[in-house]
């Protein structure tokens, strides 16, 4: 349940209250009590990311993946680097 923040327009009362999203905005002022509350819109809450780091190809699509695959093999195969079956092969010289 998300908390909305309120405002009187008689008396410049602000206020936080914790309720639904169904329920019904309040209209009664707690300091005043005239019916003259509106919900105000917040400044929201910022999202902090702990850990390692979170990157932009975490979350990549498979098929953006199979296209990274087919570009990397096709640049290896212009290349020489590989064996023209897509696996790359070592080599250690003597």
């Amino acid at each position: 349940m998300p908390t909305y923040d309120y405002r009187c327009s008689k008396c410049d009362h602000t206020w936080e209250l914790f309720q639904s999203i169904k329920a019904a905005p309040v209209k009664k002022c707690p300091a005043c009590g005239k019916s003259s509350a509106k919900r105000v819109i917040g400044p929201g809450a910022g999202i902090i990311f702990k850990g390692s780091g979170f990157y932009q190809t975490d979350y990549r699509s498979e098929s953006y993946k199979k296209g990274a695959e087919a570009a990397k093999k096709s640049e290896e195969k212009a290349s020489g680097k590989g064996d023209g079956d897509g696996k790359s092969s070592t080599k250690s010289e003597s």
